[in-house]
């Protein structure tokens, strides 16, 4: 590979110590601060495992499935790249080990390596390398932030940081930098924060031939300079290149540590470049003033399936927060599991909620709970917003009501249900494989007139990501539409039903797509701002 001769730059970010340690927020927030000196950011995060994409893995597993406007499944640190950055990502944007591999056996198959015998190195770092690059050639960004998922030592993660350091060799090391975001564990017998794991950490990156040109040293406690100092000494790095991050109560508060340290300042002097404008932070603090100073509180119910791991529905609840941000007021979730109000608890909690939120899901277990719920926000005149499973749940609880039939369902869940409203999409009925067959990315809808949806987004045609294999059967759309449901955004040929929502209901909404996937901080999405309006004059 020659050396880089555009003036595209790599900043790799690895982890140390332990996994879940920030470095796909801390990627996000740097882009940010980049973007606001008038770069332009490509990301991409590197999965070591050897699935072709979270699409097919549970919850529980890996948290949310964050859907690109390509249809590709991918890992949640995407979704705080899209958010932070407000940039659109695509599918080259997430690599996996399982797509590696795939691409190399295929290849050797097909007899591409005419008989050679194939081994990771060459052959697994150079498509890496050609997987890096792909991201460069094809966004013409200025900087490329490319995370290193899991933690160094992994032996899954050898090879990504075996064709980094190939990497660095090829493209100049002058066009790359290396940040490694490690963990300051505490002592509570001592009273003191210890440095002596990261010290580990990066002795175990260097034996790899990657010297970290930034430590990001996060702590759930105050880090002193002295700690700060010892860690510059012992790993060889720059002592204003030690950047300490003490866990903060909102994760939008990072760009402005960051920005504290001059860590944007830093990067461009490394690479001998001048910022292209000022950074404008004016509307980004006015979101983090929102949060330490709101005006009012509001209690929302998210009723789900995977509600023990929080992040399992994080882009729903980083939406919610959005728009009750955008009203000056501050968000209180209750995480309700469907399951239990089918066993008759948590009904006083789902009392206090003054909005309720039905997120999407698949499966059985706890399916009459969230039906539970959107009844007792139908007959309540609770607002509702239900995101694709939680919108089909809503048909099937009108139904059922409106027709006076408990046996209408969906035929995900009821095969044999006299009144299927909700059925498997005709192109998925053949369907075998599981991995990447639902419908996925970004489709256009229709919006009506006069309508909770049309006034929301204020215009004609929108266009959202799904991913989901059944949809309104619409043998039923006559019917149910003479009994009060509105169908308020439908393709452009209508005949799918995007949007559902009840007429005689201050906000009862459901959503076939994911809105929660586009929603921005500083924009929050048009259906989520108008149910927390709606919760809020009604709370």
């Amino acid at each position: 590979m020659d050396k880089q001769d555009n003036h595209t730059k790599f900043i790799f970010f690895t982890g140390g110590v332990v996994s879940s340690v920030g470095k796909g927020l801390t990627a996000a927030a740097l882009g940010r601060c980049l973007k606001e000196r008038g770069f332009k950011i490509g990301v991409q995060k590197l999965d070591p495992y050897l699935n072709v994409d979270p699409g097919t893995m549970s919850p529980y597993q890996h948290g949310e499935v964050f859907v690109l406007d390509d249809g590709a499944e991918t890992d949640l640190d995407l979704g705080h790249y899209e958010r932070f950055i407000d940039v659109r990502l695509n599918k080259n944007s997430n690599v996996t080990t399982g797509q590696v591999y795939a691409e190399v056996i295929s290849r050797e198959r097909q007899g591409d390596y005419l008989g050679g015998t194939i081994q990771v190195i060459p052959h697994i770092t150079n498509e890496i390398k050609r997987r890096i690059m792909k991201v460069a050639d094809s966004s013409d960004a200025d900087y490329i932030l490319i995370e290193v998922g899991g933690t160094v030592g992994d032996i899954e993660s050898q090879p990504y940081l075996e064709a980094i350091r190939q990497l660095r060799n090829e493209i100049g090391r002058d066009h790359t930098f290396h940040i490694h975001v490690t963990w300051l564990p505490y002592i509570g017998a001592t009273d003191e924060l210890k440095t002596k794991p990261t010290q580990h950490s990066v002795r175990e990156l260097r034996s790899m031939g990657i010297t970290p040109n930034m430590i990001i040293a996060r702590a759930d406690h105050p880090i002193e300079e002295a700690l700060c100092e010892k860690i510059a000494l012992f790993c060889d790095v720059e002592k204003k290149a030690v950047v300490p991050m003490q866990t903060l109560d909102s994760y939008y508060e990072v760009p402005s540590v960051l920005e504290k340290y001059h860590v944007a300042e830093y990067l461009l002097q490394y690479f001998n470049q001048a910022a292209q404008k000022e950074p404008q932070w004016q509307q980004w603090n006015a979101l983090v003033d929102a949060i330490h100073h709101p005006e009012h509180e509001v209690t929302i119910a998210i009723v789900g399936k995977y509600v023990e791991l929080h992040d399992a529905y994080i882009s729903v609840r980083e939406a919610i927060n959005h728009a009750a941000l955008s009203h000056q007021a501050r968000l209180h979730i209750l995480w309700i599991h469907s399951c239990e109000l089918e066993n008759g608890q948590r009904w006083d909690d789902l009392q206090q909620a003054a909005g309720i939120v039905v997120p999407g899901g698949f499966g059985q277990r706890g399916i009459e709970g969230k039906i539970m719920a959107a009844r007792y926000a139908r007959e309540n005149h609770i607002p509702y917003l239900g995101l694709c499973l939680g919108m089909q749940l809503m048909v099937v609880e009108f139904t059922r009501s409106a027709l006076q039939d408990e046996k209408a369902n969906s035929t995900e869940f009821d095969e044999k249900t006299p009144l299927p409203v909700i059925d498997l999409m005709p192109d998925q009925k053949t369907i075998t494989d599981k991995g990447g067959t639902m419908r996925l990315g970004l489709y256009p809808c229709n919006l009506v007139p006069g309508t909770h949806a049309a006034r929301a987004y204020q215009c004609q045609q929108v266009e959202e990501r799904h991913r989901h294999r059944y949809e309104f059967n619409n043998a039923y759309r006559e019917r149910l539409a003479e009994k009060g449901l509105v169908f308020s955004g439908l393709s452009p040929d209508e005949r799918l039903v995007e949007i559902a929502e009840i007429k005689e209901h201050p906000f009862m909404l459901g959503t076939q797509f994911h809105p929660e996937f586009l929603s921005r901080p500083n924009r929050p999405h048009p259906l989520f701002d108008a149910f927390i309006r709606a919760a809020l004059q009604g709370d």
